[in-house]
């Protein structure tokens, strides 16, 4: 069983990163999860982020790097050595790559996609084509493709064989001779179903999003409907990927997470808070807070045009703080009531 993150452990973990003991770190976290490594690194800055990580075994470290968030694989990247930049980015799925590429400066991005095999490169490729908002940049070109005429015991086969290259294999698309969507069959349909059937035959009508609609839209969407995945289609009706509900669900993070962040009247961080340089914090900050002071200053005026009135009856002032009050805090919950309706 993987340990947990708690506190005698983030501190003993801390006094090993700062007396530099590396054979203790690298007992500490060797038991330690991909998901409670997140967490950990979540909590360090970035030198200390990059040393945690040169001490995890291969396997964890590539899973670890699957989950960082790509500003995090961003910093990550340039403390490593070039093959194990090149190792990690080639064993990323063309939507991850393409959300690094956009982070990372344009040098290190045509570094990195030099450095790709063919295939890879061609799949990355095809996911870069689409504007960045749009849900073919977040789609997985990687998927499994039948055809109405194959039978069941065919359909499983070909899934077989592409199991550890497709994105997914619980919701399998149906296309036609010209590439185009025509159905859409659940891996436990084909299971149901005898071997002699046709995949024509127990294809349901296909859900679909065009690889040009807004990624938040198709998200939202994917989750409502309560979709595995929902296919991707270009503007001739040609499948071109696949999108799937653990991409529905960090796409809706991290709209809520920036909404929230609006609400409250700041610009959403780009890393976990605890390590966030201090500059990042500031920048997400004074803009906002900038704008507020200047509509305060609205209030001010206000209370000059009415300076008359209140020197004449002094007690009208102690109320100004009240209604100010109020007003911040009826604003607070309009916005707040009808953000949350607004997602529901």
């Amino acid at each position: 069983m993987s340990a947990r993150l708690t506190y005698d452990l983030e501190t003993k973990i801390s006094r090993a990163l700062s007396s530099e003991n590396l054979p203790e770190l690298s007992e500490l976290i060797a038991d330690l999860s991909a998901g409670t490594v997140l967490e950990l690194m979540g909590r360090f800055g970035e030198k200390e982020r990059a040393v945690i990580y040169r001490m995890l075994h291969k396997d964890t470290a590539i899973r670890v790097f699957d989950l960082l968030p790509p500003s995090m694989q961003a910093d990550l990247i340039g403390s490593l050595r070039d093959t194990e930049v090149a190792a990690l980015f080639e064993q990323m799925d063309p939507d991850d790559r393409a959300e690094l590429l956009d982070e990372v400066p344009a040098v290190v991005a045509s570094n990195l996609m030099a450095g790709l095999s063919p295939e890879e490169l061609k799949l990355t490729g095809i996911v870069l084509g689409y504007p960045e908002d749009s849900i073919g940049r977040r789609m997985s070109p990687e998927f499994v493709r039948l055809h109405p005429n194959f039978t069941v015991s065919e359909a499983i086969a070909t899934a077989r064989r592409e199991l550890d290259n497709a994105e997914t294999i619980y919701t399998l698309p149906v296309v036609s001779d010209q590439r185009k969507l025509v159905g859409i069959v659940s891996l436990r349909d084909l299971m149901r179903a005898t071997d002699d059937t046709l995949v024509g035959a127990i294809m349901s009508r296909p859900e679909y999003v065009n690889a040009t609609d807004s990624a938040e839209l198709a998200a939202r969407r994917c989750a409502d409907q309560r979709h595995l995945a929902l296919a991707v289609v270009d503007a001739e009706s040609r499948l071109v990927g696949i999108f799937t509900v653990d991409d529905a669900l960090a796409i809706l993070e991290e709209e809520d997470s920036e909404d929230h962040a609006r609400i409250a009247g700041t610009e959403p961080l780009r890393h976990p808070y605890l390590a966030a340089p201090i500059l990042s914090i500031v920048r997400s900050r004074i803009v906002w807070l900038l704008v507020l002071a200047i509509g305060a200053t609205l209030t001010v005026q206000v209370l000059e045009v009415f300076e008359d009135t209140i020197a004449q009856m002094v007690v009208l002032s102690v109320f100004v703080p009240l209604l100010i009050g109020t007003g911040g805090n009826t604003g607070n919950q309009a916005a707040t009531t009808v953000t949350r309706a607004l997602a529901l």
